[in-house]
């Protein structure tokens, strides 16, 4: 019944905006002829056909009907109304498309704006249709459009030394998911209140620049300059979870507008095995990280210069809008100084993976395309920690010790204390932590090294560091062995333990020398959190090998009334 309800309301609306959108007399009445044939057309097809297209468990198995040919019919009568769509919203489009335009253009760029904006003559084609349930309150519908059009669009362009270009964008393909709200739902005609339209998925966007008369190349940087522009004016502006909201029937519609529900907090903490982009030397790789691809919250971590490995333990804050839908995008580049960085692979984890409030370890394997599943090629492999934290928690507080430094989710939820009051109640006493103490590291055993000697052994020992501090201590020298048993506890006293990390490295010991058996970096948000815990740990840059430790963690906290 939804799905019936839904095609109704959105045939309805969808064509009632286009006349909605015709200024002149003479093309309402043209549409109104238009749309009165759609409707009439619709009602036979859900008179007749509705039983073909909704039930289709009355054929047989082997009577299929597709998305594609359930659309035919709104695709036919879309056609018919395009030429009278094109007149009537190319205006309206290039009205509110130029503000967001001059809201991103370049810097090397003074104005940017329209002198020619038409939709073509080909209209575009629904491919698919569904219906999510939204309950009582509300229909979700979503919509795949696939469209190579024929626009005529010329934008002007001026730049600040005086260089006036003419650039058409040409060549426009695009498929995409469309998401429609009707909400919420009433017992007035057309039985809604409200219509919120967005981009939910873009699958492919292509299109090319040429400048009028002239060369692309004239300015050097300016088509990618244009064309970032372009992609990043979607993003923002229509791209899901922003929405634009018609009102359809008076009312107050502020509960469907975009709203912040949650912080992600994202530690940075290394990479492994990065595939090297340079041929003399390794990689420079640094880190760019997102939820919503939009410049002004996309994060960059700092490039670790040569090396394969890289450690960076980094903090990151990303504002969430829905954990439904949203996703953490990570993409690891080698900086290559004054030209383009180079992809080395790319991860994202999904937000409604999460556990709001606890803090989720994982290693990401690196792609080359997020949107190919089939990648076999080893990129490397990324190390986060994430923590989502809705807002509405109890846990904001203040640091008197860097009054410039804003915490972390993750730093409020570890620095965050209530009292118990003698009446059973909490004492809302605000107290304000340095997250400092006793780490006692017990380096236990390893199992299964890899033979370094040509007998087929080694003579194993660990030397343990905290980053910070760059602190060490090491264990003694077993000979002879590829199961070596240490259980050697070593103490440290750490400063700043939501910050710091703890790096064990394994060695061979000879008597001219070393040999480098591996290695197992850790920080120590979870010891923090547990207090105390015995796990193995794989030995990375090695062929084989398992580090077995006990972590224990003595809070000394710093407490200052606030």
């Amino acid at each position: 019944m939804s799905f019936v309800l839904g095609v109704v309301i959105g045939v309805l609306v969808g064509v009632g905006l286009i006349v909605g959108f015709v200024k002149s007399e003479n093309y309402r009445s043209k549409c109104r002829s238009e749309l009165a044939t759609t409707i009439a057309a619709f009602a036979r097809m859900t008179v007749e056909d509705s039983r073909k297209i909704f039930t289709p468990e009355q054929y047989p198995p082997w009577v299929v009907f597709s998305n594609q040919q359930k659309l035919n019919w709104l695709n036919s009568h879309l056609e018919k109304i395009w030429p009278f769509v094109d007149e009537a919203a190319s205006e309206l489009v290039k009205s509110s498309v130029e503000p967001i335009l001059e809201q991103y253009r370049p810097m090397i760029l003074a104005s940017l704006k329209f002198s020619k904006f038409t939709l073509g003559t080909v209209a575009p084609q629904f491919t698919g249709i569904s219906i999510l349930e939204g309950g009582s309150e509300g229909i979700t519908m979503e919509l795949e459009m696939n469209w190579d059009g024929n626009p005529s669009i010329i934008l002007d362009i001026m730049t600040y030394v005086g260089v006036g270009l003419p650039v058409q964008v040409k060549n426009i393909g695009f498929t995409g998911i469309f998401r429609l709200i009707f909400r919420p739902l009433v017992d007035e005609f057309p039985c809604f209140g409200a219509v919120c339209y967005s981009l939910r998925k873009k699958k492919k966007l292509d299109f090319t620049l040429k400048v009028v008369g002239g060369d692309m190349t004239a300015i050097p940087g300016i088509s990618d300059a244009i064309e970032g522009t372009i992609r990043d004016a979607i993003e923002d502006s229509i791209t899901w979870p922003v929405r634009k909201i018609i009102p359809i029937l008076p009312g107050d519609y502020s509960d469907l507008e975009l709203k912040p529900t949650g912080v992600l907090e994202v530690k940075l903490v290394q990479a492994k095995e990065l595939t090297n982009k340079d041929i003399i030397g390794k990689s420079d790789p640094f880190a760019e990280l997102y939820v919503r691809p939009v410049r002004d919250r996309m994060k960059k971590s700092k490039t670790i210069n040569n090396e394969l490995n890289p450690i960076w333990n980094e903090h990151f804050e990303f504002v969430v809008e829905d954990p439904l839908t949203q996703h953490l995008v990570i993409k690891i580049y080698d900086d290559e100084g004054l030209q383009a960085a180079e992809l080395i692979g790319c991860a994202h984890v999904r937000l409604n993976e999460l556990e709001p409030g606890k803090v989720k370890d994982v290693w990401l394997k690196l792609v080359k395309d997020l949107e190919i599943q089939r990648d076999q090629k080893n990129r490397g492999q990324v190390h986060l920690e994430l923590l989502y934290c809705p807002y509405g928690t109890t846990n904001g507080f203040s640091n008197p010790f860097a009054d410039n430094v804003q915490l972390t989710s993750l730093e409020k939820l570890l620095k965050s204390g209530a009292e118990p009051a003698q009446n059973g109640g909490e004492i809302n006493r605000r107290k304000d932590v340095i997250v400092r103490g006793v780490l006692s590291v017990t380096v236990i055993s390893a199992e299964d090294l890899a033979p370094t000697d040509l007998m087929g052994k080694a003579d194993p020992y660990v030397v343990v560091t905290m980053k910070k501090t760059e602190t060490k201590n090491k264990t003694r020298v077993v000979p002879e062995s590829l199961n070596p048993v240490w259980n050697q506890t070593f103490d440290f006293v750490v400063e700043d333990g939501l910050h710091d990390m703890l790096i064990l490295e394994v060695w061979d010991h000879d008597t001219f020398g070393k040999d480098y058996m591996g290695r197992c970096i850790l920080t120590l948000t979870r010891v923090l959190m547990e207090g105390e815990y015995k796990d193995t740990f794989e030995l990375d840059g090695a062929k084989s090998g398992k580090l077995n430790l006990h972590l224990k963690w003595a809070p000394q906290p710093l407490y200052r009334d606030s």
